[in-house]
């Protein structure tokens, strides 16, 4: 009988070392899968010429705070928006855009107006449009 149980105890010992090499090798698989490959090249889209469909998709969303994409003619568009502030003078920062291998992470921030611009109560909606090559990836939105 106890050579059943150093039997059943060396299974055990071999089952575990094989679940804590496999969570270790999950580890790295997840931490490259958020290593960067690459910069994407981007611009930043104005009103004025944004595809029809995605300006109106943004119109009805820009009350409240959205991010979405739009794919159309070869090209992605990652829209961030950030909902109704009570003044005007907002701008938008894209701190990082880049493709890792299994998603794009796109990186914005909200920047507030100047103290002249706070005192003009007049509500706006800032929102930002990056537009770049068109990879069939997720976004990541940070």
């Amino acid at each position: 009988m106890s050579k059943f149980y150093e039997y059943q105890k060396r299974i055990v010992s071999v089952c575990l070392v094989c679940l804590m090499c496999m969570s270790v090798f999950a580890c790295a698989a997840k931490q490259d899968a958020m290593e960067k490959i690459r910069d994407l090249d981007s611009t930043i889209i104005s009103e004025d010429n944004l595809p029809d469909e995605l300006f109106h998709m943004i119109e009805q969303k820009k009350k409240e705070a959205f991010k979405i994409t739009f794919e159309d003619q070869g090209f992605l568009y990652i829209c961030v928006g950030y909902g109704t502030q009570q003044t005007g003078g907002y701008s938008i920062a894209l701190n990082d855009l880049y493709e890792t291998s299994n998603a794009i992470y796109a990186d914005t921030n909200l920047i507030g107006p100047s103290p002249e611009e706070k005192s003009n109560p007049v509500e706006s909606y800032p929102y930002i449009v990056i537009k770049t090559e068109f990879i069939d990836k997720p976004v990541v939105f940070d």
